[in-house]
């Protein structure tokens, strides 16, 4: 079977081969799906962003792409596009690289052969170390692609409208990005950490075991053979379901630490607190959000979160998959 980590070839690849493979793939399969995605990630972040204001801006995911676009155009869609196809690279490459990595360690640590596949305990065991991983690289770019999806949100900013009322040119993500590092210094990158930790260190074993899981089941139907060890190449259809499922499993199960993270890092544009307030925390961001809304609040986007995952999710194991066949 034909998974991420799993790609076999008739001569070893060497470590640095193995690992500009795992990069480039990952990257590619990344920066594809988040041009397809950004619209539906830009919706969900104004959503969660929301949930702490007195009154809301949007009624719900399809008036918020309609308000969005009606005032900003199609481009407002794409607002902070290059900071999240940068990070969809970075994310990728990182997950798909540390998984494949983690599991060698642990091939090497219980002298199991590389051919064999590993049970799914020890997947997710692998699945876990790279979304944390991951997560160090992912909160930067997050941090300034939330800000930058909120700031046509920002009411009678100087940084928003120019003379007359005429939106002004807003700032780029390199802008956004040196402005966090003057006012909160170069560890303000950070900001939302937690969130972003326990969403992806959760959501890696989600993404990737379901996706093996159901992989698996779908070749064992297809051949008849339900051993761990089988080495069947998806079908194109296969990675596709099996993808899609994964997406859906990860935003589902730990969906209301990314609303946190999204409130904490959008809370200086849209809630801006006095300098001798206390820095906002995790746990103190997310009792404020139960408060106001409860769990609804904390699953603010999250239909159309899991709407959107499903397709780019299936486009990410697809194109990772089929450049594994063909190149790996």
């Amino acid at each position: 079977m034909d998974v991420p980590g799993e790609a076999l070839s008739s001569t070893p690849l060497s470590p640095a081969h193995r690992a500009l493979k795992e990069i480039t793939f990952g990257s590619i399969a990344g920066m594809v799906s988040k041009v397809f995605e950004h619209p539906f990630d830009l919706t969900k972040v104004r959503l969660q962003s929301q949930v702490l204001d007195s009154s809301a801006r949007f009624n719900g995911p399809l008036d918020c792409m309609r308000q969005t676009f009606m005032n900003e155009g199609i481009l407002g869609l794409y607002r902070g596009l290059p900071a999240p196809v940068v990070g969809a690279m970075a994310e990728n490459a990182a997950l798909f690289l540390s998984y494949r990595e983690l599991q060698n360690l642990i091939r090497r640590y219980t002298g199991q052969p590389e051919p064999q596949k590993l049970p799914l305990s020890e997947l997710a065991l692998a699945a876990a170390g790279a979304g944390a991983i991951t997560s160090l690289v992912l909160t930067p770019v997050e941090l300034v692609k939330c800000k930058m999806q909120v700031q046509m949100l920002v009411p009678q900013s100087s940084s928003a409208v120019g003379a007359g009322g005429v939106p002004a040119r807003l700032p780029g993500p390199i802008p956004v990005l040196m402005s966090v590092i003057r006012t909160s210094g170069f560890s303000g990158l950070w900001l939302g950490q937690s969130g972003t930790f326990i969403r992806e260190t959760g959501g890696g074993v989600a993404w990737f075991g379901t996706k093996e899981y159901v992989a698996s089941l779908l070749v064992s139907r297809r051949t008849g053979n339900s051993s761990q060890s089988d080495t069947s190449e998806l079908l194109t259809w296969e990675s596709a379901l099996s993808g899609a499922c994964a997406g859906a499993a990860f935003n589902l199960t730990l969906f209301p630490a990314d609303t946190v993270k999204s409130a904490m890092q959008t809370e200086e544009e849209l809630r801006p607190k006095k300098a001798s307030s206390p820095k906002s925390t995790f746990i103190g961001t997310l009792r404020q959000m139960y408060k106001a809304q409860g769990i609804k609040g904390l699953y603010a986007g999250c239909g159309i979160t899991i709407a959107r995952s499903v397709v780019s999710s299936a486009m990410i194991f697809v194109i990772y998959d089929e450049l594994n066949r063909r190149f790996g």
